[in-house]
């Protein structure tokens, strides 16, 4: 597989808080990249430096060649190319599910108005929506906006999907929903960053697992050997307050 991104020596401070500190890795086409760790250790950070919605300090990344600034004249193209999925949603309110679904490819893409209405009835059979396309976001539980969520960013056709604590604000009931989703985009060969603390999913869907604390990766390796044989205490400990859930 080829590398779709690579990060080089990112550094982000937050006045005297270094929240990222020189953090280097890549993403190969089709990789899923899982990043857990400690609550305030840079991982969403680093998903929102990753197309741009934070500036930087230090270092580059790189998106398929072509560097994402802030300041770069070709960032409005270089992001569509980075689908993000927050943990509040961000849904229009005041659009039904359709419109929130079809509004920026026909906006921004100026995609073919017959086509991007028949993806987005598509989708939303997928996953199961079809009933709430003309609902609004209120009508909607939180696992039914998450997963709307998710095909919106889907309706652009990125390159690179990145998901932030997609199930943080979901009741128990309503993960498991989401997360069959992302797992069925993940056998599809998708491209994903994924930031979570729902391990077992990590394990279930990861092609790689990263552990970041402090502003860098502190290890990483494919989900088995990171999970049954880690090299660190660090990730010895992280792991072990997550073994009363087991």
């Amino acid at each position: 597989m080829e590398e779709i991104l690579r990060v080089n020596g990112l550094s982000k401070k937050y006045e005297d808080l270094t929240v990222l500190d020189q953090l280097s890795m890549s993403v190969r086409s089709g990789e899923v990249v899982v990043i857990v760790g400690p609550s305030g250790c840079g991982k969403s950070t680093l998903l929102r430096t990753l197309n741009a919605l934070e500036s930087i300090d230090g270092g580059e990344v790189v998106l398929e060649g072509e560097v994402i600034n802030p300041g770069n004249k070709n960032l409005s193209r270089v992001r569509e190319k980075v689908g993000m999925v927050f943990q509040s949603y961000e849904l229009f309110p005041h659009k039904t599910v359709f419109q929130n679904l079809t509004l920026a490819p026909l906006k921004v893409m100026k995609a073919d108005k017959k086509e991007t209405e028949k993806e987005a009835l598509a989708l939303l059979e997928r996953v199961g929506l079809s009933s709430k396309k003309n609902s609004y976001p209120r009508q909607l539980s939180g696992g039914q906006k998450q997963r709307v969520a998710i095909i919106r960013a889907l309706m652009m056709h990125p390159e690179l999907l990145l998901l932030d604590e997609i199930t943080a604000a979901l009741d128990p009931e309503m993960v498991k929903e989401v997360l069959d989703v992302v797992l069925s985009l993940a056998k599809e060969g998708r491209t994903m960053i994924i930031v979570t603390h729902e391990l077992q999913f990590a394990k279930a869907v990861a092609d790689r697992m990263i552990f970041i604390d402090g502003g860098r990766i502190i290890e990483e390796g494919p989900p088995k050997e990171f999970f049954e044989h880690p090299r660190t205490d660090r990730l010895k400990k992280f792991l072990h307050s997550f073994s009363y859930e087991e």
